[in-house]
């Protein structure tokens, strides 16, 4: 049941009376009607029922002796249902022991309206409760959007840090988007997986789609001579050209260490620094192997090696969506981990489909479309 949100309900607060005695229920009426919308429940049920609609009343006057569900047990439910958890309960009870006050309020109630009523009393208990939560809606409101404001920022400046290196090879450009949107679909995949579950939650995912795009942000340290040369690197501009892991992770370090372990930076300095690391121990900066690798890295190993290979680079023409398979493929137990990879090959045409949506130019986008490998078997059959 839905309530119009008319220009009433907009000017008006509304509380909702809950008593089984029709001459309680008239004496508040009589009292609030003038400044408030007043809703009435008889009973328990009924009370549950209105208190969900939309919008919910702003307040809540709940008798405590009532037959089948008193008001202790409406108090116990409607804190424990979200929809309703947050709407004041004052009680409205003859019962004025301590102990029946203590129970009340370790229910969520926040006050007591005793029997019989004092008008002056009740308008100002109704009226302050009221108030209240009109402050703490208020309050909510600003800080939700505040919250929003600042998870904007962050997610501007964190593609921005992203692009600075993007930009150095102006033929990548949309390698961030991609390698986030491979990165989320892989872990997303994995997450009920055995061996990943508690190290794929939703804040994990969402930290390692937010931390993608900073995986490569140590490039911006490595010499354009390097970086930009469309021939094979020397032994010694190979090195320079692996420092870019521990670039990335000394550019995190400060801004992570800030955060806190659980925050997204950290995700995001420890994908810099070992997504280049192999799952046989052959990678680099550490050479580390299979489990010692984090996650993080393990994933954008993934992504990172499969978008490379679907792209032209300044070294290399861009491969085919079948050929890229095929590579990561036979590096399954060797450059990546099998179970990644595995996950992988059984959504390969999603990865496809990431590819074509922020594909970079029309050379990579006929070779996604139109794949030489799917082609050269159609025609041999």
């Amino acid at each position: 049941m839905k309530i119009e949100k008319t220009d009433l309900f907009s000017q008006k607060q509304s509380v909702l009376i809950v008593d089984d005695t029709p001459e309680s229920i008239h004496i508040l009426m009589n009292m609030l009607k003038d400044q408030y919308i007043v809703l009435v429940a008889i009973n328990g049920e009924r009370a549950l029922k209105i208190a969900t609609m939309d919008p919910p009343p702003d307040l809540i006057l709940l008798d405590i002796i009532m037959p089948n569900m008193d008001g202790y047990e409406v108090c116990a439910r409607l804190k424990a249902n979200s929809k309703t958890a947050n709407i004041p309960v004052l009680f409205v009870t003859a019962l004025t022991s301590d102990e029946n006050e203590a129970k009340g309020l370790e229910l969520g109630a926040l006050d007591y309206i005793t029997k019989p009523f004092n008008p002056t009393f009740v308008k100002a208990r109704v009226k302050n409760h009221l108030e209240l939560k009109k402050y703490r809606d208020q309050l909510e409101t600003v800080v939700l959007e505040k919250t929003n404001e600042l998870m904007i920022t962050r997610d501007v400046t964190i593609e921005i840090l992203g692009s600075l290196a993007e930009f150095r090879d102006p033929e990548t450009g949309g390698h961030i988007k991609r390698t986030m949107h491979y990165v989320r679909l892989l872990a997303e995949k994995l997450k009920d997986h055995p061996n990943f579950k508690g190290l794929l939650t939703p804040t994990i995912i969402e930290h390692l789609w937010k931390s993608a795009p900073l995986h490569d942000i140590g490039k911006v340290a490595v010499p354009d001579g390097i970086l930009l040369k469309p021939g094979k690197l020397t032994a010694d501009e190979f090195a320079e050209m692996k420092n870019h892991t521990i670039y990335g992770r000394d550019a995190l370090n400060i801004s992570a260490a800030k955060l806190g372990p659980n925050s997204f930076l950290k995700i995001a300095q420890e994908m810099a620094y070992t997504h280049h690391e192999k799952w046989d121990g052959s990678g680099y900066p550490l050479g580390l192997k299979s489990l010692e690798i984090p996650v993080s890295g393990r994933l954008m190993a993934v992504a990172d090696v499969y978008d490379a290979l679907i792209t032209r680079r300044i070294y290399k023409p861009p491969q085919s969506h079948s050929e890229a398979i095929d590579i990561i493929r036979k590096s399954r137990g060797t450059a990546f981990d099998p179970e990644i990879v595995d996950v992988f090959l059984e959504f390969e045409d999603n990865f496809r489909r990431i590819a074509l949506e922020f594909v970079d130019n029309e050379e990579e986008q006929n070779n996604l479309r139109v794949d030489p490998m799917d082609r050269a078997c159609k025609l041999a059959k």
